[in-house]
């Protein structure tokens, strides 16, 4: 997801550079969407990981 999100950063940053400016919003909008799923994911990952998982293995 996270290399979804850096891919379309990348196409926005282009786009905008050539001047697609509708092009450029949405790849830009995509993009912070799937950062900030990714965010989410790897906080709920982190806290699992430290409470849930780390109950499991001993």
């Amino acid at each position: 997801m996270l290399k979804w999100a850096i891919i379309l950063a990348v196409v926005a940053l282009i786009a905008g550079a050539l001047g697609f400016s509708g092009i450029a919003g949405a790849a830009a909008g995509v993009a912070k969407i799937l950062f900030f799923l990714f965010l989410i994911g790897f906080v709920i990952m982190l806290v699992l990981g430290a409470t849930v998982f780390k109950a499991v293995t001993k």
